[in-house]
């Protein structure tokens, strides 16, 4: 199973003419992080729970 570390990667590393879409909260939480947090499987994967989380608050 994926986690937001892989679809993330997949997403970023795909040809440009790809149709290939990532969920809004994994794209708005990764680039939160600094370029080198983006490459730490555990920093990208908690970015996303949190902002997650926080929008279920906010809702």
């Amino acid at each position: 199973m994926k986690d937001a570390f892989d679809l993330w990667w997949e997403w970023a590393e795909k040809p440009l003419d790809d149709v290939l879409t990532i969920d809004e909260d994994i794209h708005c939480a990764v680039l939160q992080l600094s370029p080198k947090d983006r490459h730490d499987r555990d920093k990208v994967n908690e970015a996303v729970r949190r902002y997650r989380q926080n929008r279920k608050i906010s809702t």
